[in-house]
């Protein structure tokens, strides 16, 4: 199992990040829970999937939890500071000022679509699954996956500025 899930590690930290909205300390935490869930027997893979089906679903469980203990905390320190925090934006070099404008402008579009139209795209696009493997990951219906996958591929066009040619 180990040697599986070092083959499947480059890919499961991308999905980790995606679940992780890019918080790349808060994808390391997650995943490696996620890695102890599995290897620990928490979670146990049953063959009813692929393995990298089966460890996404864990991945993003486990995002949900530590999302969920981060917003609790969050709050109960904003209640006791009376303020919040906010992520700063760090420029790539000049020479790739083209590509960061690209992926800023991808990123904003991607913010705007719903949570979950966001998980399928990063699942079948960056993860390379199918829909009915991105399905199987979030725990819906195949047909929920397709109508996702193009309402937020259709709802992409509509708000990247070239219409996502680039």
């Amino acid at each position: 199992m180990e040697a599986a899930l070092e083959e499947l590690h480059a890919e499961s930290f991308g999905w980790a990040l995606a679940c992780c909205d890019r918080d790349r300390t808060m994808a390391e935490d997650v995943l490696q829970s996620a890695y102890v869930k599995v290897l620990d027997g928490r979670a146990a893979f049953e063959g009813r999937s692929t393995l990298k089906t089966f460890l996404f679903g864990v991945i993003r469980r486990t995002a949900m939890e530590h999302r969920r203990a981060r917003w609790l905390a969050a709050g109960r320190l904003a209640r006791l500071l009376g303020e919040g925090a906010s992520a700063a934006f760090v420029a790539g070099p000049e020479r790739e000022a083209i590509r960061v404008e690209r992926s800023r402008s991808l990123l904003a579009a991607l913010d705007r679509l719903s949570r979950r139209q966001r998980e399928v795209l990063h699942l079948v696009f960056y993860q390379e699954l199918t829909l009915d493997e991105a399905a199987s990951v979030l725990g819906i219906a195949p047909g929920s996956a397709r109508r996702h996958y193009d309402r937020g591929k259709t709802r992409l066009r509509e708000l990247l500025p070239d219409g996502g040619a680039a």
